[in-house]
């Protein structure tokens, strides 16, 4: 965990690794909970039966289940004390190049992009590798973008 001193020490990390996050592994019940909460229930994240006889041997997670962990993994990563309040803004550029697998491990690598002023503190573009253990690629890579509050 890399913790920085308020938006003045972060602002000065531009271009650098901010850090790995932890392992977490992906279940059934969390593609499960995810098909219900978005109304997406196609067969390759909830029928494990005919997932097995499908292009992936066995159930994937939504891609978007993928980029919807960047809190989770953001969390276990780095730190910016001193702030009132982060909020998503966005996200630029996302691509899902490898499907995760239901119980594979996933893990973000995050880069600080750009940092600019806004009122009342700063817009941030991280730079997100979302690793699969033991796959050469990842699963998602995204460029979200958040506002820091002072």
């Amino acid at each position: 965990m890399r913790v920085f001193n308020g938006l003045d020490e972060f602002t000065a990390a531009v271009g650098e690794r901010l850090g790995v996050s932890d392992w977490h592994t992906v279940t059934q019940e969390q593609v499960n909970t995810f098909a219900d909460a978005t109304g997406d229930h196609q067969w390759i994240h909830v029928d494990i039966e005919k997932a097995k006889q499908g292009p992936f041997g066995g159930p994937i997670a939504h891609g978007f289940l993928t980029l919807s962990v960047l809190p989770l993994l953001s969390a276990a990563t780095y730190r910016v004390d001193g702030l009132k309040m982060g909020i998503n803004y966005g996200l630029n550029k996302v691509r899902f190049p490898q499907p995760v697998k239901v119980g594979s491990k996933i893990r973000g690598v995050a880069e600080l992009a750009e940092v600019t002023d806004v009122p009342g503190g700063k817009q941030v573009v991280t730079r997100w590798t979302i690793e699969i253990d033991g796959e050469a690629k990842p699963a998602c890579v995204a460029e979200w973008v958040t506002r820091l509050i002072a």
